[in-house]
């Protein structure tokens, strides 16, 4: 026949089988791979001589069996375009390229499951599985899980198992092609040199029209991409495949419907099994706090305990505890973790993924490392720490989660592990200088202080304002609405505040070292965080003494009075305040006094000293009495009427605390004007008017619960079940009392104690 009319035969041959297969033209091109058009051009004859790439790429996509095939190569003036193969498979080699299953594999119980559920009825499998690791991290184990399933599994694909390694992220040379992995698995199913097509098209149609109708087991280890995996994917629906790569193989789980199995670091459990495992239960039990504290300084990292596993066999006379006292220095944690060679020393595994990142993505992970102290970070933070734009620093967080290097978990917040840390930590000091660090740490560091000051000031918004210099050039600080918006940030950087505040003193920069620790002092007294509270104090406290600034002194004087007062200290708690006041007298500082007195009053309350609380009560009343700030005044004329409520003098009270609440309601301050409903509260609860007091108490447990101060939400609570006791519905007593206990507990408060015994007595 002449070219147009093979070319309206090729068109009507493959036009019939693409209807019969229940494919559109989009969706054969998909299929396929070729564009539309080109289907379109094919099935309209437009095409003398179709490519035989084409030929085998479109009879792979319709899944024709082999006369079909046949037919549609000789439509197309072609010879058939792979060898045929016997419909039973008989003379068909059977590969089994397994490599050996990982020795002393340990725990990933899930993984397994997972994995094995994925099988499922054998005419049915359809699934292709990533397994991706968390933190990407290298020597999580990915390669162990895959090669201990697929040999648990082995007998159930009789037609063979195909294994590659695909060198994605490799010391030994750059990625291996597709196409010579395609190659690779068409010689180890038996296709003679003389047959195997060029081009990856080609050879993909080969590959899985060999594979069409056989139950073969794909693993495909240590993917870059998913365009690297992709082609290596089978069209056979018996056939199974697993992806191993430190990358994010969204683009699989989308477009393929891959299934992804994410591994995390071995659990203390699992780790300590591990090293069992290899070195023997009595062994591990005989020094069982060392072999915790392996696992600690491995992180859970099974590249890590497997080294360190194989140090201490190698030398069973040795001491697991001189192996973790080895591994205790963080900056030299790594050349401990080296075992020879390539494949077992972690810095060099690490250092395969890292060499692949672009420069931006390669300078944010020192950063983090060298500069951030952790545990984890935002992305407001990570752009102000890097002096990038929120989107630029989006993108190179994204880069290194996806080659799992960091680990996004919530969404928008990131961590690695202290492995990670050290070589980021490593990589930084050998390739960025001190000006570098400095810079990046002062950013850090405004934005943290900047972003702190601005969410307490939206709880308290009368507080008085700290003066902060400029944030540096690129910081990029939080903007914060609402109480719940704030203490949601508060709790989430709470532990890296705490670093921030140490890093700030270590690195003697003191301006901040003070200014932090001061403006977190409501979030911690709210939240009950005393011990952390009397420490930043402290770091405080030294700071501004290596300043010469006797208000940032007599500022931590006074917060460490408060600190201490409620760790039950409350001698040094005077000590602090004694101090406090001299300075503040020194300065001239009227209102200073008026604080630091209010503040000793609040101490000798706590010692049930009433008597001479209210009078350093009333002495602040008076100090402020004529300084034309009246919420100041009605706080401190309602603190006088709460030590007059608890000597006795209830009318008393109860006329100071009415006058404080006419003012108070018109301020907005919710903090105040909760403490003052509770004062009335007590009040009518000792007057008998039980109806009052918890219409009182109520009031004042809905504000403590809008602004989040779970010291005074609990004291509430045990107030108003007391009331609720006294008016005889012991039932709901109970309950508050209960709510009240699990707060207290929870802020290790040692007032629990007491609420425990009304429990028992009630």
């Amino acid at each position: 026949m002449d070219g147009a009319t093979g070319g309206q035969a090729f068109g009507g041959v493959l036009r019939s089988r693409r209807i019969a297969a229940g494919l559109t033209q989009e969706g054969l091109a998909e299929r396929a791979g070729l564009g539309v058009r080109t289907i379109r051009d094919l099935e309209r004859g437009r095409v003398r001589r179709p490519h035989r790439d084409s030929v085998g790429l479109l009879a792979s996509a319709l899944g024709l069996t082999s006369q079909a095939r046949e037919e549609l190569a000789r439509a197309g003036g072609q010879p058939p375009t792979t060898p045929a193969l016997p419909d039973d498979g008989a003379g068909v080699p059977v590969p089994r390229q397994l490599p050996p299953a990982i020795q002393h594999f340990t725990g990933r119980a899930p993984a397994l499951k997972a994995l094995t559920e994925l099988i499922g009825d054998e005419s049915a499998t359809s699934a292709t599985v990533v397994i991706s690791a968390i933190d990407g991290t290298a020597g999580v184990g990915k390669t162990a899980l895959a090669l201990h399933w697929a040999h648990q599994v082995a007998d159930r694909f009789p037609d063979g198992q195909l294994y590659v390694n695909l060198r994605g992220f490799d010391p030994g040379g750059p990625p291996l092609p597709p196409a010579e992995a395609v190659r690779g698995f068409l010689d180890a199913l038996g296709v003679p040199p003389g047959q195997v097509p060029a081009g990856l098209e080609a050879l993909t149609a080969q590959y899985r029209s060999l594979l069409a109708g056989r139950r073969v087991l794909v693993v495909l280890d240590n993917a870059r991409d998913a365009a690297q995996a992709r082609p290596l994917l089978p069209g056979s629906a018996n056939c199974l495949v697993v992806v191993t790569s430190r990358a994010r193989l969204l683009s699989l789980v989308a477009a393929e419907g891959a299934v992804p199995i994410t591994l995390d670091l071995l659990t203390v459990d699992e780790a300590r099994e591990l090293l069992v495992r290899r070195l023997g239960r009595e062994r591990v039990e005989h020094e069982q706090d060392a072999a915790d504290e392996l696992i600690v300084a491995c992180a859970g990292l099974p590249l890590a305990l497997n080294i360190v596993a194989a140090r201490a066999a190698s030398e069973p006379t040795w001491a697991l505890a001189d192996l973790a006292c080895q591994l205790r220095d963080t900056q030299s944690r790594l050349d401990v973790l080296n075992a020879g060679d390539p494949l077992s020393d972690a810095r060099a595994v690490f250092s395969w993924s890292y060499q692949h990142l672009s420069a931006p993505a390669a300078r944010m992970f020192r950063l983090l490392g060298g500069v951030h102290p952790g545990p984890g970070i935002s992305l407001p933070a990570a752009a102000s720490l890097a002096a990038v734009p929120l989107r630029q620093a989006r993108l190179a967080l994204d880069e290194l989660t996806t080659v799992r290097l960091l680990t996004e978990q919530p969404p928008g917040r990131f961590y690695f592990h202290d492995l990670l840390r050290a070589y980021a930590a490593e990589q930084a000091q050998a390739l960025d200088n001190s000006e570098v660090h400095h810079a990046a740490r002062c950013r850090m560091l405004d934005h943290y202080l900047h972003t702190t000051w601005s969410a307490i000031q939206v709880m308290y918004p009368h507080r008085e304002p700290l003066p902060l210099a400029a944030p540096q050039p690129g910081v990029l600080p939080e903007d914060l609405n609402g109480d719940a918006a704030v203490l949601s940030w508060l709790d989430a950087e709470y532990p890296v505040l705490l670093a921030a505040t140490a890093m700030a003193a270590d690195a003697r920069l003191d301006t901040y070292a003070w200014q932090l620790p001061l403006a977190l002092a409501e979030f911690f007294s709210r939240r009950g965080h005393w011990e952390a509270f009397a420490a930043t104090q402290g770091t405080a406290l030294a700071a501004a003494q290596r300043l010469a600034d006797p208000r940032a002194q007599a500022s931590a004087h006074i917060h460490l009075g408060v600190a201490y007062g409620f760790l039950g200290a409350y001698d040094r708690a005077a000590t602090h305040l004694d101090t406090a006041l001299d300075l503040y007298r020194q300065l001239g500082d009227r209102m200073g006094e008026v604080s630091t007195a209010t503040r000793f009053a609040h101490l000798l309350g706590l010692q049930g000293r009433n008597r001479e609380a209210r009078d350093h009560a009333r002495r602040a009343l008076a100090l402020c009495r004529d300084e034309g700030q009246p919420r100041v005044f009605a706080n401190r004329l309602a603190d006088v009427g709460w030590f007059n409520a608890l000597m006795g003098d209830y009318h008393q009270a109860l006329a100071d605390c009415q006058q404080a609440l006419e003012i108070i309601r018109g301020l907005g301050d919710r903090l105040s004007h909760s403490a003052v409903l509770h004062t009335l509260g007590y009040v009518h609860h000792h007057l008998g008017h039980h109806e009052q007091a918890v219409c009182f108490y109520e009031q004042a447990l809905r504000l403590t619960i809008e602004i989040g101060d779970r010291h005074r939400q609990a004291t509430t609570l045990v107030d108003l079940g007391d009331t609720h006791h006294a008016w005889g519905d012991t039932g709901t007593a109970r309950q508050c009392w209960q709510q009240a206990l699990a707060i207290f507990t929870t802020l290790n408060h040692p007032d629990a104690d007491a609420v425990r015994g009304k429990l028992s007595c009630a």
